[in-house]
């Protein structure tokens, strides 16, 4: 189980969260949606230690904050927004920092099955440089899973952390990459991503916590967070959520939204 309680982080006098409290478990995929400044970003860099904070951090009972860096980079795996690179690494060289900061440094054969599930097959030897900026963020995405390849050891769940991980695909890699992350939470992992496109949240997700200016607002199955009421709230403009019959998840259309 993740726990984070009273999370509050402030940028000189302005708060940009609010004592957020949140509870995710593993073997589910989370997702943290809301509106361009919100604090979706702000709330995982807290989560993971990576912006300072007032409040608790646990995963697996553990308070974050008196790990080590060894054993938080054992336990979680974290995929920002944006990495950039100084050196001439190939592909296979950035998805070994993962084998390095984890705990499974001997075993190079992960990081070409890390490519494998990524789509990336073949691109070991070619210079990250030299990608698009969509395949970079997929080797990025290998190099976190190369990291916390297991998604349960005997010490108990691994996590993923991913900021926005198809922010820069195209439809087909973002469900791809999306398959990872629920692939990932049915072994038994945890994992947390922060989304913009509701429409695959609520595909994916098994919960969903929805950040308006650094507060939670609503949180639960997706089906219960993507309600006109919600959405309009956060999103500051009118949105109208449709299912089709059966099981199916909720959706939004953009000719459904409009400014008020």
């Amino acid at each position: 189980m993740l726990e984070a309680h009273g999370i509050r982080v402030a940028l000189g006098r302005r708060e940009i969260l609010h004592s957020v409290d949140l509870r995710a478990a593993p073997g589910a995929l989370s997702c943290i949606v809301g509106p361009n400044g919100s604090g979706k970003t702000t709330l995982l860099r807290a989560l993971t230690g990576d912006a300072r904070h007032d409040g608790t951090v646990s995963i697996n009972g553990r308070d974050t904050a008196r790990l080590r860096a060894w054993e938080l980079a054992a336990l979680r795996g974290v995929l920002p927004q944006a990495a950039t690179l100084a050196f001439p690494f190939t592909v296979t060289e950035v998805v070994r920092i993962g084998l390095r900061a984890g705990d499974a440094g001997e075993h190079a054969e992960i990081a070409a099955a890390a490519l494998g599930r990524v789509g990336l097959a073949g691109y070991a030897e070619r210079s990250y440089q030299e990608l698009s900026g969509g395949e970079q963020q997929r080797v990025q995405l290998a190099r976190v899973l190369a990291q916390v390849w297991e998604p349960v050891t005997e010490d108990g769940p691994r996590w993923l952390f991913l900021d926005e991980p198809v922010s820069s695909l195209d439809i087909g890699h973002q469900i791809e990459v999306m398959q990872v992350a629920r692939d990932f939470a049915d072994a038994g992992g945890g994992v947390i991503a922060v989304m913009h496109d509701l429409n695959l949240s609520a595909m994916f997700g098994d919960r969903m916590l929805c950040l308006s200016e650094g507060r939670i607002i609503a949180e639960g199955a997706p089906g219960e967070v993507m309600t006109d009421a919600t959405l309009s709230r956060a999103y500051r403009c009118r949105v109208r959520v449709n299912a089709v019959p059966g099981e199916a998840a909720s959706f939004i259309l953009p000719h459904m939204a409009q400014a008020d």
